[in-house]
């Protein structure tokens, strides 16, 4: 009898910063995920894109986001629509790659899905459609994790009102009602999606039972509004008032008793207009630290359903043969209220809507985030958080657990520079699987697969690299380049403005020159010595600045990035009809408002036509 195959389980958190996790050296509590790095393999050295949907078309895909369709994120495409014109820039997961599920499920996987999926919301573009046999969804970024939504005003295009930032929730097949109470017995995003997950393995039919399963579960928690039950909030009471530059110099030290982080690991300095904790007035650092206290609840909350999921795959058998990742899809959330064009009239639509007064914090119907200095203490000692293709908003936390590869050194930590790209080509090998173009010619090159023809994978598996390990220093070449070496393609990022660029353990960066952050030139660093990116060596070191430069127009050339000025918030350009959900995300948003509260997806997932000629 053929060996079983692997099944497979990843668990996405959403915005989680690197050192968030116990098992990453943080406060907060998270017992499942660290037994689950306990008894395998915590990645240092892990990167994704610098935001949500970008990260998610690179883990479904194989390959980069600028080729699967997320060259431009959904609701930013109508900012510059003249921009993005050119494939690898719809704003879904394009139909020029074939999905990891897609594949699996032609290769006799059982598929299912539950959470954020910040893909696609029309009919063609929804996980059902591109390979997941059972899918609970929110479609969109962010939802309220209480399922709870506003009244809103009927509102029309013109009006102070900014629809493209309201809390929504789109969900196929069944949603409970509101969880206006914040019990724990109620609908909360995490313990929710944890739920529906075990029911559709519960309710697999016997023949499903044999084959073997992929599974994704996105959490949409910590993503804002920052929210959970009273008592994971409560739990936090106290711990965060010292602030967060007390907190980052904790977490920094954690992480390098670790082994995580270099032994001597500069942290970036904190770049904000955001004020100081010294300098607020009582109130306001009691107002953070609530919010803080909050999120740290978001997290455990979280744990606990991850852990509801792994220990209910140990009932039943399977989790020594279920090769599990649990990851962030990108840095700690920095956005400021201060941020002015992009947090203006999102702050007025709080104001109006929820109460964020200091008791009703972290329930149904407030709205609040924790900002750039918590979000430094998150990410440190890497450089910046979400939205930036420094290494604080693409370097994650990862954790992975498969026994057959994995408990030959379990507990420790990996070093080498891996990506979300590396999960597909994974997957496909230990479930002897055939990509349909295994082997393209060149970056460009398409192969058939159904009806169309699609890219190759530009990740690497890690199959090898796991099974001859042996642990090593954050400072070997050797263990750095162990998955991505010298001879394989360059690895780039690149987010509105703000570019990056690996080799090796050499990485470039680029920021426009009008922020705290830029200099509008491209700078040098080497990441075996400088995690922190706090050294310069474009001046020292001219001649490896100009080859990582090449390689960033061969990367150009290879995927297709338009990389291009700033977006100007605020700033959206009306799309030609027909605008069916999917395709404009203020009018999406407007549709949504003006169908009323409830009216969400139907039993069969078909998206709702929007009513565009009603504005």
């Amino acid at each position: 009898m053929a060996p079983k195959r692997p099944n497979f389980l990843i668990m996405m958190a959403d915005d989680l910063g690197f050192s968030d996790l116990g098992c990453y050296g943080a406060e907060i509590k998270t017992p499942n995920l660290d037994r689950l790095a306990d008894e395998g393999l915590r990645m240092s050295d892990y990167h994704v894109a610098a935001a949500c949907s970008p990260t998610r078309s690179m883990l479904l895909s194989g390959t980069d986001n600028h080729i699967a369709g997320l060259g431009v994120m959904h609701e930013h495409k109508s900012m510059d629509p003249d921009r993005w014109t050119g494939p690898g820039s719809e704003g879904y997961l394009n139909f020029d790659i074939a999905a990891l599920p897609e594949v699996l499920s032609d290769n006799g996987y059982w598929n299912c899905m539950v959470g954020k999926w910040h893909l696609g919301l029309r009919d063609d573009t929804i996980p059902s459609a591109r390979g997941f046999h059972k899918s609970l969804s929110v479609l969109p970024g962010s939802c309220n994790h209480f399922g709870w939504e506003p009244a809103w005003d009927q509102v029309v295009q013109g009006q102070n009102f900014n629809p493209a930032r309201v809390p929504r929730i789109y969900v196929k097949d069944g949603h409970k009602e509101a969880n206006i109470t914040n019990s724990a017995e109620g609908w909360f995003s995490s313990t929710s999606y944890a739920q529906r997950m075990i029911e559709y393995f519960e309710s697999r039919t016997e023949e499903e039972k044999e084959q073997p399963f992929f599974a994704y579960l996105a959490f949409s928690a910590p993503h804002w509004p920052l929210q959970c039950t009273a008592e994971d909030r409560d739990a936090y009471r106290g711990v965060y008032d010292a602030g967060p530059d007390a907190l980052r110099e904790t977490r920094l030290k954690q992480l390098i008793k670790a082994g995580i982080v270099q032994p001597n690991a500069t942290a970036y300095p904190v770049v904000t207009n955001h004020p100081r904790w010294e300098d607020m007035d009582d109130a306001t650092r009691k107002f953070s630290a609530r919010s803080m206290e909050v999120y740290a609840g978001m997290v455990t909350s979280m744990d606990r359903a991850a852990g509801m999921v792994l220990r209910y795959l140990e009932k039943i058998g399977e989790l020594d043969n279920t090769f599990v990742i649990f990851q962030s899809d990108n840095g700690a959330e920095g956005a400021s209220k201060e941020s002015k064009g992009v947090m203006d009239d999102f702050t007025m639509d709080i104001n109006r809507y929820y109460d964020n007064s200091y008791e009703n914090l972290g329930n149904h119907n407030s709205f609040c985030w924790y900002g750039p200095r918590w979000a430094a203490a998150a990410t440190a000692p890497h450089r910046m958080y979400k939205g930036y293709c420094t290494e604080g908003g693409i370097r994650v936390p990862c954790v992975i657990r498969y026994p057959p590869l994995t408990q030959a050194a379990p507990g420790t930590v990996s070093h080498a520079f891996a990506t979300c790209m590396d999960i597909m080509p994974t997957f496909l090998e230990l479930a002897a699987a055939r990509h349909p173009n295994p082997s393209p010619s060149h970056p460009r090159a398409t192969a058939p697969y159904r009806d169309r023809r699609v890219f190759g994978m530009r990740g690497k598996s890690w199959v090898s690299y796991l099974s001859d390990r042996t642990p090593s220093s954050a400072s070997s070449d050797h263990e750095m380049n162990a998955i991505h070496g010298y001879d394989d393609p360059a690895v780039g990022w690149e987010i509105y403005n703000r570019a990056g660029l690996r080799f090796g353990r050499w990485k470039i960066n680029h920021m426009q020159s009008d922020t705290a952050t830029g200099t509008g030139q491209w700078q040098l660093y080497d990441l075996s010595m400088d995690q922190g990116e706090t050294n310069d060596l474009a001046n020292e070191q001219p001649e490896k600045l100009a080859e990582l430069i090449e390689k960033w127009k061969q990367y150009q050339e290879e995927t297709g990035t338009v990389f291009g000025p700033a977006l100007k918030y605020g700033q959206r350009h009306p799309l030609p009809d027909p605008l069916p959900i999917g395709t404009d995300y203020v009018m999406d948003n407007l549709a949504w408002i003006h169908l009323g509260v409830g009216k969400r997806l139907g039993d069969e997932g078909k998206a709702i036509p929007s009513p565009r000629k009603a504005y």
